[in-house]
């Protein structure tokens, strides 16, 4: 058994045991993107708690399967558990410029939007998208890398390459200790 589907079943176990099983069961038949609406559907169904640390977990299972964009909103409404946490997702709306980094000159990525995503609260590195622009000037709907920064988010640490989105989130945990999850992407 892989690291992702022990990630997978994880989260299903959230859920009650016959909601768990569709989840799983998506994961087993290759619907991953299903199963992670199915997932957050039944978060917010029956008002799981969970941690920040989950929150961010999901976010990147929706970013590596294509369905970030779609489920954001709905992984933010699920109910916290108000306890401290190595990870959070950072609060900011893609159809906005708010929150975006300005004036980036690392690694040949100036040109791109940087959209900052999951900050460590322990080491307050920060885990960003970068995303290429549209003709009309909006970010693209997938991320081109994901960047580790700095705390003060002035300086690249490493930067991924499209299909990591799980490596960078599994780096940027591991900052103090093993990392939580690893997601390989699909394709």
């Amino acid at each position: 058994m892989t690291d992702d589907v022990v990630a997978w079943n994880g989260l299903a176990a959230l859920l009650p045991d016959a909601e768990a099983q569709e989840v799983r069961d998506c994961w087993d038949i290759g619907e991953q993107e299903a199963g992670l609406g199915l997932l957050v559907s039944g978060l917010l169904a029956h008002h799981v708690r969970i941690s920040e640390t989950v929150r961010a977990q999901i976010s990147v299972l929706a970013e590596t399967w294509g369905e970030r964009e779609a489920l954001t909103p709905r992984i933010r409404q699920c109910r916290g558990n108000d306890a401290p946490d190595q990870v959070k997702l950072i609060e900011h709306s893609d159809d906005t410029t708010d929150g975006l980094v300005d004036g980036w000159s690392g690694q040949g990525l100036a040109d791109f939007v940087l959209i900052p995503w999951i900050v460590c609260t322990r080491c307050s590195q920060v885990l960003i998208r970068a995303h290429g622009r549209e003709g009309w000037g909006a970010p693209s709907h997938l991320a081109d890398h994901y960047i580790i920064t700095s705390p003060d988010r002035a300086t690249d640490r490493q930067v991924f390459p499209a299909d990591s989105a799980g490596v960078a989130f599994a780096k940027l945990t591991g900052c103090s200790g093993p990392a939580l999850f690893t997601v390989r992407p699909h394709g």
